[in-house]
């Protein structure tokens, strides 16, 4: 049973831990768990946590081969409007 449990405990991160992790400050993590753009959670007790696996695939998905990349442009998009307080998609003049 203890190797059991030893091994789910390393599979789930805290928002620290996930935050350093993946390079980013945990208050981005954050705003990323309130506008649905930042890896998958899970709410365990009262605690967040983010499994390892989650993680790797969310980074995954953000993969570019260049700046030309469309997931590039709108990964870019999207950080911007998170920036001035819209939702990431929103127009700027609505």
């Amino acid at each position: 049973m203890g190797d059991r449990a030893a091994g789910i405990l390393t599979r789930y991160v805290r928002t620290h831990e996930a935050a350093r992790l993946l390079g980013l400050s945990p208050r981005t993590l954050e705003k990323y768990r309130c506008h649905g753009s930042g890896p998958t959670f899970r709410k365990l007790g009262g605690r967040v946590v983010y499994g390892i696996d989650d993680l790797e695939a969310w980074a995954d998905q953000a993969a570019c081969r260049s700046t030309s990349d469309p997931r590039y442009v709108e990964a870019r998009a999207a950080g911007r409007a998170e920036a001035n307080g819209r939702p990431a998609g929103a127009h700027p003049d609505r």
